[in-house]
């Protein structure tokens, strides 16, 4: 098949992974690289601000973020819910919190059990360590060198601090200088740690990987050019499909396609192209390639809402959304098993408008770390441009609502403790007054959004509806890989942008090994 320009690979996606992947590439071989990105330029001041007014500006601003939202959720009262994702170069990594959390080494582990070689904790913990630049206490879990600058969290709160008091009262570990990113991440209370320089500027994989090599010939960075499907030739991956403007363009890739475009974007490139789903793409009027059922199952997400409190004194307004956490388990027989609890806590209310006050305050917000509930991205329309389904299936598993429920309890007992005896106010949400589990489970379903983290529509895995395999290698579709949050098996306990990066370090490797 004859091309108008063709390279070595072709990136489809700048995001999280996307960047990653293509200076990796292009550390490590002489290879040409194409990057397609289908958002604009990250050159707006608010992307490398860190103040959180910069980030929030940014969050539903269609020009740098895809409008997604879910199908309606019975199990939220029929809400639907925002899901915007990263719409410019770097992606999520442009726009997000800037949290920096690697997950629960039981994570990887489940990921290998699942029948993934090569993913285990230790397998991973080398590409952890390789994108990083820590800028914390050294230790053999940590990287020093690598691009992507982390740094400890300066200048908690009165209120973060009591909340790392208030753990160790009910028993917990941790303190201002815990590393949940080094040996144990669970039962301790930490103060987060942030993807920014140590100079306050936002460290996204487009600064801290792509940025370096820009003035190399052997890569090409397309924005505004949304890729609309990979072109294929004899089931093999020749090539990708994309419309920049008004103009359809065609270009060759004479290595590999590497798909990063994300757990809603992905799946949706995959249908477009013919693998999918035989009877989803027929509904649409696509001809199946490879049937492949798995695509855009398995959709997992984060939910998190807030239990707020007066605060009885002021207090310093964050650097960071949340400011401490601890990650915990609600159900005492899996000690086995990743935390299934996570919190976010910083200084500010983080409640619905119905329930603030005017004054000082602060609140836990409780995360569904490991959820059992599972989604779908299925197609809108075989228009490359119409945005996808996207039912993510929030708390159908009534599981993950006892995970929530027990959030609300723990995040009381926390404030009753003597270190917040001088802070603690009036309960403002969900309010005292609400005790039984009905009561409580109902605030839940009433007030529960996302966390921006979708995972696992293009799943890894050796069974009938996975996606790819352990190498990352589309079932069926020689030359064809996806590297990017879609391919988890299970969502990570904890934020997934570090896992996502990690996962891009380690689908480079595997390019690179296959081109011998």
């Amino acid at each position: 098949m004859d091309f108008a320009s063709s390279y070595d690979y072709v990136v489809v996606g700048a995001g999280a992974a996307g960047c990653v992947v293509a200076r990796r590439l292009l550390d490590r071989t002489d290879a040409s690289v194409l990057v397609l990105e289908a958002g604009g330029t990250d050159d707006r001041d608010s992307v490398h601000h860190t103040d959180i007014a910069s980030m929030t500006s940014m969050w539903g601003d269609p020009t740098v973020t895809w409008p997604y939202e879910t199908a309606a959720q019975p199990a939220l009262n029929g809400r639907t819910v925002h899901l915007p994702q990263g719409r410019l170069v770097g992606g999520g990594t442009s726009v997000n919190a800037m949290m920096y959390v690697r997950g629960n080494r039981r994570d990887f582990d489940h990921w290998n059990f699942l029948g993934n070689e090569g993913w285990s904790y230790e397998d991973v913990l080398p590409y952890f360590r390789r994108s990083e630049n820590y800028h914390g206490a050294s230790s053999l879990y940590r990287g020093a060198d690598g691009p992507l600058d982390v740094v400890p969290y300066p200048a908690p709160s009165e209120a973060s601090l009591a909340f790392l008091d208030a753990a160790r009262e009910l028993g917990f570990d941790g303190g201002a200088d815990w590393d949940y990113n080094g040996e144990r991440q669970e039962n301790a209370a930490f103060l987060y740690q942030s993807t920014r320089t140590p100079g306050d500027r936002r460290a996204s994989t487009a600064t801290a990987f792509l940025d370096p090599l820009r003035d190399d010939p052997r890569l090409t960075v397309h924005t505004g050019a949304t890729a609309t499907r990979v072109v294929l030739s004899g089931g093999v991956a020749v090539g990708v499909e994309y419309v920049a403007g008004d103009a359809r363009h065609v270009v060759g890739a004479t290595s590999e396609v590497v798909v990063c475009a994300g757990a809603l974007a992905s799946p949706k490139l995959l249908m477009l192209s013919g693998i999918g789903p035989a009877a989803e793409l027929a509904r649409h009027g696509v001809d199946t390639v490879v049937d492949l059922p798995g695509v855009g199952r398995n959709l997992q997400d984060h939910l998190l809402f807030g239990v707020a409190y007066q605060s009885l004194r002021d207090l310093a307004f964050p650097q960071l959304l949340s400011e401490a956490g601890i990650f915990v388990h609600t159900r005492e027989g899996l000690p086995a098993a990743s935390p299934d609890l996570q919190y976010f806590f910083g200084p500010v209310q983080f409640v619905d408008d119905r329930y603030r006050v005017d004054g000082p305050g602060f609140t836990f917000a409780p995360i569904l770390a490991r959820p059992h509930s599972r989604g779908t991205v299925s197609l809108r329309s075989a228009d490359p441009l119409d945005l996808p389904v996207v039912d993510p299936g929030y708390l159908t598993a009534e599981a993950d609502v006892d995970v929530l429920v027990r959030g609300i309890t723990l995040a009381r007992e926390l404030v009753e403790t003597s270190a917040f005896s001088a802070l603690r106010g009036r309960e403002l949400a969900p309010g005292g007054h609400l005790t039984d589990r009905k009561d409580l489970a109902g605030y839940v379903r009433e007030s529960a959004s996302t966390v921006w983290h979708p995972v696992g529509t293009c799943r890894m895995g050796a069974d009938r509806d996975a996606v790819v395999d352990a190498r990352l290698r589309t079932v069926g579709v020689d030359r064809l890989r996806v590297a990017d949050a879609s391919v988890m098996p299970t969502i990570t306990a904890g934020n997934t942008n570090a896992a996502t990066i990690m996962i891009a370090e380690k689908a480079a490797d595997l390019i690179v090994e296959a081109a011998g």
